[in-house]
């Protein structure tokens, strides 16, 4: 699979005042995932050689005040049953009961529980979240560094459609997900791309 997603995404965004000019009026809204174009793309280290690989984004809840940011609330799975390396044995023994088991297993769950604002106070330019990752069942404490995105000619207080961007690695035996030792790293880099749609 080609990793080159997130950056067709990043093309059709821009990331200029990034929800700064909403007005004081603003509640929170609820954002719909649109899954045909949100997805994780993940490298890992197969044999000395970083390899590219995807699973599509299932879930997202997402709420946003652009009165408050810090206290989004972010929400978002991701299916382990449709990962894709571009490598089939690669692929098969990723979702093999030894590393995520997508039998047992068939969901990556993160949740948000801290969100830290960029310096300009927007999420943007160094904003991190934290939150808890449930991987085969095994739930730890993550950090992703975030970027929140308008569509590319949208209108400043126009939040109707936004993309959000969570980067950042986790280590795979932290979850169990330790098969293949010898053949695979440890380290796996994560790049989430989400697209979401304000609900009426």
């Amino acid at each position: 699979m080609r990793h080159s997603f997130s950056v067709r995404i990043l093309l059709h965004a821009i990331l200029i005042m990034v929800l700064g000019t909403a007005t004081s009026s603003a509640a929170p809204t609820r954002y719909a995932l649109d899954q045909t174009v949100s997805q994780v793309g993940f490298i890992y280290v197969l044999n000395g050689a970083a390899q590219k690989g995807t699973m599509p984004v299932s879930q997202a809840d997402l709420v946003i005040d652009p009165e408050n940011l810090s206290d989004a609330k972010v929400d978002v799975q991701v299916s382990v049953e449709k990962a894709r390396t571009g490598l089939i044995f690669a692929t098969d023994a990723l979702k093999a009961p030894s590393v995520l088991d997508a039998g047992q297993f068939p969901t990556i769950r993160f949740v948000a529980t801290a969100i830290h604002l960029g310096a300009d106070g927007r999420l943007s330019n160094g904003a991190r979240i934290d939150g808890d990752i449930t991987i085969r069942g095994v739930t730890r404490p993550a950090s992703f560094e975030a970027s929140l995105f308008r569509m590319q000619g949208s209108a400043p207080d126009d939040l109707s459609t936004l993309t959000i961007r969570l980067t950042g690695a986790v280590r795979r035996s932290d979850f169990g997900a330790s098969g293949y030792a010898d053949l695979v790293g440890d380290v796996v880099q994560l790049d989430i791309v989400a697209r979401i749609q304000a609900q009426r």
